[in-house]
């Protein structure tokens, strides 16, 4: 396999904040260097889900199991996965105008009072037109839309529609589960065959309140690193922003710092680690990934 691959195409209609779909060069190199391709992949946090429908839909996992307990993305899921030809529909015939953006703000207040293809349409809209998809952030181009973007700059909606369909073409082969990360895992670690990789992604622990709606405080964390030292099943990576405080939770277990960029001329701010279950091998880093001294 090639050290340098072109960058990944784009299989999840989500945009979302920490470029894990950079990963996955290196994700399909720890499946094939474990003898896990065409096995179960599972994400806790699942948000986008980028690495794990690539991984799906190139045919290097069998099924994949996703979770995330944000109500607007599990709405999202659900109406990717049920309620396909509605939800597309719903994007081909969108609007991408102020007015509807505050329109499609107004649900995600309150999205107890909304059924899955509202809310989850409100979420993919705002996720599409906000700044770095974030869904507390704010519209692509300002308000005034005299940014040098504008509110449409990211919401191509054939584009968009292909990638779903092509997501519920494979539905029997996808599990989505809207729990806490925690009870997801007790749940779903005991049923997973032997061949199977856990990747956790947790929400950032040092900007974490500004990217998520759903963010962690340092005893959630710590929570997190002490059920994953217990796992029984041996194949697992956990990936964080390379804070000081991240590293002693998981202090036992090997790890790599790492930078993500395409470009040697890209100057990376800050970095990520990656921790690996014991067993695991590692294998050599690809692009975009590079270690960091």
């Amino acid at each position: 396999m090639s050290s340098e691959p072109r960058p990944s195409a784009f299989y999840t209609p989500l945009r979302y904040p920490g470029g894990k779909g950079k990963l996955v060069p290196f994700v399909k190199r720890i499946l094939e260097a474990n003898s896990l391709v065409d096995g179960a992949y599972v994400e806790p946090y699942a948000g986008g889900a980028a690495v794990a429908l690539e991984l799906l839909l190139q045919e290097y996992v069998r099924k994949i199991y996703i979770n995330d307990i944000s109500a607007g993305v599990a709405a999202f899921w659900r109406s990717v996965l049920d309620n396909t030809d509605a939800l597309c529909a719903a994007i081909s015939g969108a609007s991408v105008t102020m007015d509807e953006w505050y329109r499609q703000r107004e649900i995600q207040r309150q999205p107890d009072q909304h059924d899955d293809l509202t809310l989850g349409f409100s979420t993919f809209f705002l996720n599409r037109t906000n700044r770095s998809g974030i869904l507390n952030a704010g519209v692509i181009g300002g308000k005034a839309q005299t940014g040098k973007w504008k509110i449409d700059a990211r919401f191509n909606a054939a584009d968009l529609v292909t990638r779903i369909h092509a997501i519920a073409r494979v539905r029997e082969r996808i599990e989505f589960h809207q729990q806490d990360a925690l009870a997801f895992i007790d749940e779903i670690a005991p049923k997973l065959p032997s061949k199977s990789l856990l990747y956790l992604d947790p929400p950032y622990y040092v900007k974490g309140s500004d990217l998520y709606l759903h963010h962690y405080q340092h005893d959630d964390h710590l929570k997190i690193a002490k059920r994953i030292a217990r796992l029984r099943t041996k194949n697992w990576i956990v990936s964080y922003d390379n804070a000081p405080e991240i590293g002693p939770m998981y202090g036992r277990f090997r790890n790599i710092v790492y930078g993500l960029s395409y470009s040697a001329q890209d100057r990376y701010q800050g970095s990520e680690i990656m921790f690996f279950s014991d067993g695991l091998v590692i294998p050599d880093t690809v692009r975009p990934m590079h270690l960091v001294a």
